[in-house]
């Protein structure tokens, strides 16, 4: 796949695509899931909890960091993520007014 070029898409379109992009695969969205469910910060191990190896786990949990939609806090010699609520919220605006756009069936072949 060759390189994607972000600088000829305005910040709006670059912007829904990285936050489409935790949605790209199914242990982004069970981390984040299970983040929602516990309400709280996850200090232990989420292998078990979603059924992926360690390093993979720990490469879904970096992406979602780098997406700002979760943080981590290092503790002792754990680091707890939760999700990022303000984050979170402004991921759900953009999200909303790009999908609740509609078609008019008039318009369409």
């Amino acid at each position: 796949m060759g390189l994607v070029k972000t600088e000829i898409f305005s910040d709006v379109q670059n912007e829904i695509a990285l936050f489409a992009k935790a949605f790209g695969h199914p242990g982004r969205v069970a981390i984040l899931e299970h983040l929602f469910k516990i309400n709280s910060c996850v200090c232990g191990d989420l292998v078990n909890e979603i059924g992926l190896a360690q390093p993979t786990i720990s490469q879904h949990l970096k992406e979602l960091k780098s997406l700002g939609l979760i943080k981590g806090n290092v503790v002792g010699t754990s680091v707890c993520y939760c999700i990022d609520s303000d984050r979170w919220g402004a991921m759900k605006r953009v999200m909303l007014r790009f999908l609740d756009q509609d078609i008019s069936s008039e318009h369409c072949c």
